[in-house]
C-alpha cells in the first residue's frame, strides 16, 4: 500500500548568508560597540540585536545578533578566527550558527502522543524550522502515525535489564543520524548520566509543573485530591539532576473545583504540547543562552 509522505507546506525562507551569534561575558562598557564595529569591518550587516545584563556593575552580559554577510560559507571561517581577538578582550563565550542550516531533531516518545503530534503538525506546517531525523520509542504504538509523515521510526524496548543496551542502540541511531537536538516528548524513561554527557544542553524535556509537589505516579490524581487551582507545564534542558535542568519555558492555566481528573489531564496535555513546542522552536532559532542553571531566552 502506498504511504503518504508529508513535507513542510510553508517552509521558512531564510537567506543563505544569514548567521546568528550568541555571546555571554562579564559586563563592562564597550561590548556592543566592539562587536558592532567588528562586524561592520567584516562587511556584515546587523539585522537584529538583543541584549541583557544581569547587573551593569559586575554582572553578566548576554547578546544575540543576527547578521548577513555576503558569501557566508566562504567568509565565516575567517570571521570566526578574527573574532577571537575581540572575544579574548572581553572574556566572551560565543557561538556562531548558520541560520540556513536546519538542525536535525530526534524525538523520543513512549505511549502518549499529544506532544509528538504538536511537533509533527508544526513541522508539517513549516513553523518548526528543522529536519526531524527520526522518532525513537520504547513502544511500537506510534509507528504507523510517524511513518505516515515519512519519518523513520525506531522501536527500542527498554527494561531494567536491557536499559544499558537500549541506550547504546539509541546513541548509535542519533549519532548515525547526525542529530543536533533530542526532544523528550513525554518519553517515560530516565536517561543515564552517560547518555546526557553526549548532548549537553541539547536534550529538552517536558513535564507537569506540580514538581516538587505530587512526585511519582498519578500526579493529576494527587493534584485533584489537593484541590489545586493552577496547573501548568515546564520545558527544560536535561541534566543529571532529575527534572532540575535549566528551565526554558513554562505556562499555567487556572482550574476550579468543577474540573475532575480527566479534565485536569486534558488541560495539562494542551499546556504541555504548546510549552514544549515553544521551547524547541527557540532552541532551533538559537535564542537561548544557558548560564549556570538558568536560561536567557531572547524571544
Amino acid at each position: 500500500m502506498q504511504r503518504n509522505v508529508y513535507q513542510p507546506q510553508h517552509p521558512i525562507q531564510r537567506s543563505a548568508n544569514r548567521a546568528r551569534m550568541l555571546i555571554s561575558c562579564p559586563d563592562r562598557p564597550g561590548i556592543v560597540a566592539a562587536v558592532s564595529q567588528f562586524l561592520y569591518e567584516q562587511g556584515a550587516n546587523i539585522v537584529s540585536l538583543d541584549q541583557y545584563s544581569i547587573d551593569p556593575e559586575g554582572g553578566m552580559f548576554f547578546m544575540r545578533i543576527e547578521f548577513d554577510l555576503r558569501d557566508l560559507d566562504q567568509e565565516l571561517p575567517k570571521l570566526q578566527e578574527d573574532f577571537i581577538r575581540v572575544a579574548d578582550r572581553f572574556q566572551m563565550k560565543w557561538h556562531i550558527f548558520r541560520a540556513s542550516r536546519k538542525k536535525r531533531i530526534a524525538i523520543f516518545v513512549s505511549k502518549e502522543d499529544h506532544c509528538l503530534l504538536e511537533l509533527l503538525w508544526q513541522w508539517q506546517a513549516g513553523d518548526l524550522d528543522a529536519e526531524i531525523a527520526m522518532v525513537i520509542s520504547n513502544h511500537p504504538d506510534m509507528r504507523e502515525l510517524v511513518e505516515s509523515f515519512g519519518i523513520p521510526y525506531h522501536h527500542i524496548p527498554v527494561t531494567p535489564e536491557t536499559k544499558a543496551e537500549a541506550e547504546r542502540q539509541q546513541l548509535e541511531k542519533v549519532h548515525e543520524g547526525k542529530v543536533d537536538l533530542i526532544v523528550l516528548a513525554r518519553y517515560m524513561q530516565i536517561l543515564s548520566p552517560r547518555f546526557i554527557e553526549f548532548f549537553p544542553n541539547r536534550i529538552i524535556n517536558i513535564h507537569h509543573s506540580f514538581l516538587p509537589a505530587f512526585v511519582g505516579s498519578k500526579p493529576y490524581h494527587q493534584a485533584y485530591e489537593r484541590g489545586v487551582k493552577i496547573i501548568g507545564a515546564t520545558a527544560h534542558y536535561v541534566t543529571e539532576e532529575l527534572d532540575g535542568g535549566p528551565i526554558i519555558e513554562q505556562d499555567v492555566q487556572r482550574v476550579s473545583h468543577r474540573d475532575d481528573v480527566a479534565s485536569l489531564k486534558r488541560i495539562g496535555r494542551n499546556i504541555e504540547r504548546t510549552v514544549l513546542a515553544r521551547a524547541v522552536k527557540w532552541h532551533l532559532e538559537d535564542r537561548i543562552i544557558v548560564y549556570q542553571n538558568k536560561t536567557v531566552v531572547f524571544n
